[in-house]
């Protein structure tokens, strides 16, 4: 029995130390090269850093699903290959954002997708580098304080006509006993539904992306996706670490295009709200049924990528992020040049986040740079 304790321990380790070892050799040797680049022009840089880190974002889907069995049902609309979106999704665990990879490569290009994260997980090695060159939107969840910086980095999406697709949770935070608690006091507060699966939606920030992005006309739907967890529920980072991986993760999706969404901002909190209602009532017949979203077990849209491309998507990424870190380890330690390279980039990440802020507001101030210069010229 501590035999077995141990093996599903180690499950978690390897899994974590993998990502870790791809994100952090990753930052250094292959975006480290390229934020000169940002100096220069900035468009390309995004074009360029994008691509780039979505080849690591399909080493969680092959390690999951390959590695550790996960198997993954996707049900409703689907979506439309490259359509600009803001994803709405329940926050069941910690990881759900993460779970979202393994529909995505299915459905959409990894490469589109930007997260609204916690201000914090930008000091991070490794995952943390990544994310800031990948120009996710960070956050310190208070409105004051973020509403600048979402228009600030909306704007600059749409400025250079980037296609993308940003998550955000409305509920603000994961489902356990104390946000529910929380959840249900705000519902007596405001003689509203208790839910039993889902949290009451914030809908300040939801209702702001929607009208900036839909006003810098990069907008084409709202994708609602409800996730839920049959058998286990792999509730945090701990859950991962001690083995605890999820056997099957559903994903239902409601594709709206923007023409059917609301446009006044009370109108549009009323919407987000009836999608709740909507995933709370979907989310009890899943968990007190059979277990499924749809009988069919299949969505309404076709995915862009057929099983046996992603297949091969989830081999080759595999064997890539095992073998980069050693080829990299074995660099390091034959060549003086290559560690002085990472010693010069590992600072450079360090230092710049606690002296500028991260990399993604270096990244806008260049653009501005170049922006009021053209303008002026």
């Amino acid at each position: 029995m501590v035999w077995e304790r141990a093996m599903v321990s180690w499950r978690g380790i390897y899994f974590v130390l993998a990502l870790f070892l791809g994100s952090f050799f990753g930052s250094i040797f292959m975006l480290g090269p390229f934020l000169p680049l940002m100096l220069v022009s900035p468009r390309w840089y995004r074009w360029i850093t994008d691509r780039i880190v979505a080849t690591w974002l399909t080493l969680p889907v092959a390690l999951l699903e390959l590695v550790f069995g996960a198997k993954v049902v996707i049900t409703g609309d689907g979506f439309i290959p490259g359509e600009r979106s803001v994803i709405i999704m329940n926050h069941r665990t910690r990881l759900d954002w993460m779970f979202l990879w393994n529909c995505l490569l299915r459905y959409s290009y990894l490469r589109l997708e930007k997260i609204c994260l916690k201000s914090s997980l930008k000091a991070v090695p490794g995952f943390g580098w990544a994310m800031q060159v990948a120009a996710f939107i960070f956050i310190h969840r208070k409105w004051e304080d973020d509403k600048n910086h979402f228009e600030a980095m909306l704007d600059y999406f749409c400025d250079i006509k980037e296609h993308l697709q940003i998550l955000i949770f409305p509920e603000g935070t994961d489902l356990t006993d104390n946000t529910k608690a929380r959840s249900d006091e705000f519902a007596e507060k405001n003689k509203l539904q208790k839910y039993e699966y889902v949290l009451h939606p914030r809908t300040t920030g939801f209702t702001f992306i929607v009208d900036r992005l839909r006003e810098g006309n990069n907008l084409d739907a709202i994708h609602d996706i409800t996730v839920a967890y049959p058998h286990n529920i792999p509730q945090t980072e701990k859950h991962i670490l001690n083995g605890n991986f999820p056997k099957e993760i559903h994903f239902h999706v409601c594709r709206y295009p923007v023409s059917s969404v609301p446009v006044s901002k009370e109108e549009l909190q009323l919407w987000c709200q009836e999608r709740w209602k909507e995933k709370e009532d979907r989310l009890r017949a899943f968990y007190q049924g059979e277990r499924y979203f749809d009988a069919t077990r299949r969505s309404r849209i076709p995915p862009c990528k057929s099983e046996f491309r992603v297949h091969l998507i989830k081999l080759a990424s595999l064997l890539y992020w095992t073998l980069f870190p050693i080829a990299m380890i074995v660099l390091l330690y034959l060549y003086s040049l290559v560690r002085w390279y990472f010693l010069v980039v590992t600072v450079l990440f360090v230092l710049q986040e606690k002296i500028f802020g991260g990399l993604e507001l270096i990244e806008l101030a260049c653009y501005r740079y170049y922006t009021r210069r053209y303008k002026t010229g």
